[in-house]
């Protein structure tokens, strides 16, 4: 390999190996002088071999780099500064797969308000909204019953960071006297609903589930907080995740699943689901990089949609990934995911990776998937796997209702060794723990955890970061190609396919579809990009077929 094809892979390397990273920014650091012997050590980390005149060469271009690190790291950018470079999942030619905007929930027809209220919390949203329509509950009513739920099972699940009792309350009053007056705002008018809380929220903390932001204050609501309230949804909660949005482990504890509440409810999402499936929240906002709706919805019994990357302005939320962040909805039903991400997607002029697209969604009135044509990714439902026996039922009961099956697979390639992009981007998004060892503060400390995955992430060539975004952009359209003659794919919720569509930004719908060992088991539905119509209404006709979903825990604790 020539020297000027290899040498600005090392660059990042090198400066780091100077120094120990328990303190990046010293005096030593900038002026220890860089050596051929240390880039030959060095190199050693990254596979290259150079020989002493080509190390040779670059020592001037290295010591010149290193300054502008010095210089960059004196910025202190905010999390919320996203790079100038913006991820765009549209393949070459790529045609929006529906055309139109219209959207249609289901009527619900003679809801009565149970004589018994504590039957409400576990009522799906469309329910709710006929009660308060009717006038048989009050928003502020509703919102107080699920108050006093979060409050009465929070010591034992840990899933609230905040609860936001005074907002709440000023929003639902706000709700009942509009409503009183014929100013209806539509189905989730007077709902209660929690965020994630790494989403900013005016007047209360933003934690974003760290001992290092604990006390963190972010002085604006984000976009989809604001969308959702200008639906008329009455926040009460900000919702735990793990820290800084990895598993279920944050400065307050560990969150629990309530089904078992010996274990968690997974992450990083855990808050959100564990409250939703408690029926301490009729609905919640979650968000995913890698996993982070589709596992707690799994462990928890719960229904979520990841979107399409772009669909949901991420302005106001805490960044992990730039290019892998989306969020979404979790819910009791398919239906519900529906309702409330056709109020939060959508472009706002704040987050440019937002895309502009249609959404075409009308709740399906049976249970037919006559000329649906449903891919499954055959070698994965070969496997033996904890819940392999329920994901093979869900295909009977798919061609049951009259969809065509046809065998698919993923594109071959190293989706694990893709997943550098995440790796870089983190490390990027909190350096600043890592500079200024604040990441010993973070509760996880092991190999597996953040801060050793920050740390290391320094060690990662700038030009691998980019080879690892051209492979993605090979997934793109090679998965692109292989659904054509599909509407949307099924696969088990843990498989390889969490990786390929995360990195790809396909959206994707869990559900529950049976148990395991006592624990809800659950199935994933994968639909083309910005195809959340289509996806919707065919995971809604499986929803509707089977009673899964309707399971609650028995909150014997």
């Amino acid at each position: 390999m020539k020297p000027h094809l290899r040498r600005n892979s090392i660059i990042t390397i090198l400066c780091i190996l100077s120094f120990t990273l328990g303190g990046f920014i010293t005096q030593k650091f900038e002026e220890e002088k860089i050596t051929v012997a240390l880039i030959k050590q060095a190199q050693k980390i990254i596979g290259l071999d150079f020989t002493d005149a080509e190390a040779d060469t670059m020592l001037q271009d290295l010591e010149r780099r290193r300054k502008s690190y010095v210089a960059l790291r004196k910025l202190n950018i905010s999390n919320s500064v996203a790079p100038a470079l913006n991820f765009n999942p549209l393949p070459a030619g790529y045609r929006f797969p529906d055309q139109a905007n219209y959207f249609k929930v289901s009527a619900q027809q003679n809801i009565k308000l149970p004589a018994d209220r504590e039957k409400l919390a576990f009522f799906t949203i469309t329910q709710l909204a006929g009660l308060i329509q009717s006038k048989q509950i009050t928003s502020e009513e509703l919102t107080r019953f699920f108050i006093e739920r979060v409050k009465k099972y929070d010591p034992a699940l840990l899933y609230a960071v905040s609860i936001t009792e005074e907002r709440a309350m000023k929003q639902a009053r706000k709700a009942d006297a509009e409503i009183a007056a014929g100013k209806y705002r539509g189905i989730l008018h007077g709902i209660p609903f929690g965020v994630k809380d790494l989403l900013a929220t005016k007047d209360y903390k933003t934690t974003w589930g760290s001992v290092a932001y604990k006390d963190q204050k972010i002085d604006m609501d984000a976009t989809v907080v604001t969308r959702l309230e200008n639906a008329g949804a009455v926040l009460i909660a900000k919702m735990t995740l793990g820290e800084l949005a990895m598993g279920d482990v944050w400065f307050g504890g560990k969150t629990k699943n309530p089904w078992d509440i010996k274990r968690g409810s997974s992450g990083s999402s855990a808050g959100s689901a564990s409250a939703v499936a408690a029926g301490c929240l009729p609905f919640a906002i979650g968000s995913e990089t890698l996993g982070s709706i589709v596992s707690p919805s799994t462990e928890c019994g719960t229904t979520g949609l990841r979107p399409s990357f772009g669909r949901v302005s991420k302005h106001g939320a805490m960044a992990l990934s730039w290019s892998m962040d989306k969020l979404g909805p979790i819910t009791r039903s398919v239906e519900d995911c529906a309702i409330v991400f056709n109020a939060i997607q959508g472009v706002d002029g704040k987050d440019l990776s937002a895309i502009a697209a249609p959404f075409n969604y009308i709740s399906p009135i049976g249970t037919s998937l006559k000329g649906t044509r449903i891919g499954y990714i055959r070698s994965e439902f070969k496997l033996k796997y904890s819940n392999s026996s329920n994901d093979s039922l869900t295909l009977v009961k798919l061609k049951e209702l009259g969809a065509e099956l046809i065998p698919f697979e993923l594109p071959a390639l190293p989706y694990n060794d893709m997943l550098i992009v995440l790796s870089a981007e983190s490390g990027a998004a909190f350096q600043e723990l890592s500079l200024s060892n604040r990441d010993d503060l973070l509760v996880r400390q092991d190999k597996n955890a953040w801060p050793s995955g920050f740390r290391s992430a320094h060690f990662i060539p700038a030009v691998e970061y980019i080879q690892a975004n051209r492979a993605r952009a090979l997934l793109i359209e090679q998965l692109n190609q292989k659904m054509k003659d599909i509407d949307l794919f099924v696969a088990p919720a843990f498989g390889m396919n969490l990786r390929a569509s995360n990195l790809s930004g396909h959206p994707c719908v869990v559900l529950p579809n049976g148990f395991r060992n006592g624990l809800p088991g659950s199935i994933t539905f994968t639909g083309q990009l910005f195809g959340e119509g289509k996806l919707l209404k065919v995971a809604q006709a499986y929803q509707k077929a089977t009673i899964f979903h309707q399971n609650h825990p028995p909150l014997n604790f």
